[in-house]
């Protein structure tokens, strides 16, 4: 199931669980984790991108050792709410993540890398820090911004 709906995500997973947030770029896809009880996000482990089948193996293999139970997937809109080539080369990777079995969660992050950058600037990382970073980091955002939705939700 992919939807971009927190309610029907939540009643998805009516007894919560952790989850897993991705903010997939062409080069990257940086990943965070939730608690089960989806009070905070943290940054996880960035995957570097190959092929696909060795991505999804990599983020099955977090799946599997973190238990979760749902993806979040930041859905890269124009800032006007259109799809953009990115937005769809995003769909098609949940599309291809589907048959995982796992509830998906598409939301919407049109400002999470800007926000995350910001926030490193204002604590002074450095370009190169920032860089090594910034997509785990805006994972967490995305992550925790859908958690918030869903804890208000339900």
């Amino acid at each position: 199931m992919i939807t971009p709906f927190a309610a029907d995500f939540r009643a998805a997973l009516p007894a919560g669980g952790r989850l897993l947030g991705l903010d997939v770029g062409t080069k990257t896809i940086g990943t965070a984790l939730c608690d089960a009880g989806w009070s905070f996000a943290s940054p996880a482990t960035l995957v570097r991108r190959t092929k696909f089948s060795k991505d999804k193996a990599a983020l099955l293999e977090m799946i599997a050792q973190q238990q979760v139970k749902g993806l979040v997937i930041g859905l890269p809109l124009n800032l006007d709410g259109t799809d953009s080539p990115r937005t769809q080369s995003t769909r098609a990777f949940a599309r291809n993540m589907d048959d995982i079995g796992l509830p998906i969660l598409l939301w919407d992050e049109r400002w999470s890398t800007v926000a995350v950058e910001r926030t490193m600037i204002e604590q002074d990382l450095s370009r190169a820090k920032r860089a090594e970073r910034i997509d785990n980091m805006a994972a967490a955002h995305i992550l925790q911004a859908a958690i918030d939705a869903l804890v208000a939700a339900g």
